[in-house]
């Protein structure tokens, strides 16, 4: 070796220094994911487990002050699990969640293959149409139980000055009637969401295989089928997800409009743990009414991606 020239590492050392440097790269993926992490952690999984705890715990009003929150094993789910009102409730979830998602995605994909032509003002209307989801919920239920109101109410004002009908409708009082109101409701702030997410399903389908379903004589009602429906299942499938995950967890509209009334009769799981936990102050039976409410909104994501998934392999 010529003298003054950088002596050249061994096998070793070259070794050495490949490993500290894979090390380092290691590490620092682990630091910018950090704040994420530490994130996910304070504000997702220490609530979880809290609650998840919770449940098995007998948590009231007293133990804010004595501190003690003995743990009661099952008990506080064989409570909320042998009641009517559990399953009363949970018939309630199933029937407002299926209907409000069967209205938000079937409106939704309506007005989405409508926006999908171009005419004056379209971007004018789309924007417009976000309106209900971007306005709060209170404000959405508060202005339709004023318009919903049996005596006061500008639906039933509309209908008898149309004469469809002479007494007005029990919306907001009635049994079922409570029920149906409250889904329209919710379809009404979903449809935007819908909507916008198979709007931009339907903007991703290249127009070169409308031409060619044109061109072997491809009316609307069979390039629908044959072309944009199975381009677009994997869009309807996250908005079905997502739809389902939101709806089974709704509160605030079912409070503000019907306020889990008349008779129980729009009392669904989510309500029935908010009632609970804040009015009954019963935390540990409300956070496993919690629990149940999550693994029933598995339950149907998982039923809708199996099924989505034998639709794909057929």
């Amino acid at each position: 070796m010529r003298s003054g020239s950088p002596p050249v590492p061994d096998g070793t050392a070259r070794v050495r220094a490949v490993s500290r440097t894979r090390l380092w790269a290691r590490v620092s993926r682990w630091l910018f994911l950090l704040p994420a992490l530490v994130y996910l952690s304070l504000f997702f999984g220490y609530p979880v487990v809290k609650n998840v705890v919770m449940s098995f715990q007998e948590y009231s009003v007293a133990t804010f002050y004595t501190g003690a929150a003995p743990f009661v094993g099952l008990r506080n789910y064989t409570t909320v699990l042998s009641t009517d009102v559990f399953w009363q409730a949970l018939l309630t979830t199933v029937l407002f969640t299926v209907g409000s998602i069967a209205g938000q995605f079937v409106l939704g994909l309506a007005l989405a293959l409508f926006f999908q032509r171009r005419f004056p003002l379209g971007g004018l209307l789309r924007s417009l149409l976000l309106l209900p989801w971007l306005l709060p919920l209170v404000v959405s239920g508060t202005t339709w139980r004023w318009m919903l109101d049996t005596d006061s109410g500008v639906v039933n004002e509309a209908l008898r000055h149309l004469h469809l009908l002479s007494s007005g409708i029990p919306w907001l009082t009635g049994t079922s009637e409570a029920l149906v109101s409250v889904i329209l409701v919710n379809i009404w702030v979903g449809v935007p969401f819908n909507t916008a997410l198979l709007y931009g399903g339907l903007q991703d389908i290249p127009a070169r295989y409308y031409e060619a379903a044109k061109l072997d004589g491809a009316g609307r009602l069979a390039a629908f089928r044959h072309v944009t429906w199975p381009l677009l299942r994997p869009v309807a499938g996250v908005v079905l997800v997502l739809g389902v995950v939101y709806t089974v967890k709704v509160l605030d509209i079912i409070l503000v409009v019907t306020g889990g009334g008349p008779a129980g009769a729009t009392q669904t799981l989510a309500t029935r743990s908010y009632e609970l936990s804040f009015q009954q102050f019963e935390f540990g039976r409300g956070a496993a009414m919690g629990n149940v409410l999550v693994l029933v909104s598995l339950a149907f994501a998982l039923v809708h991606l199996r099924a989505d998934r034998r639709a794909r392999n057929t």
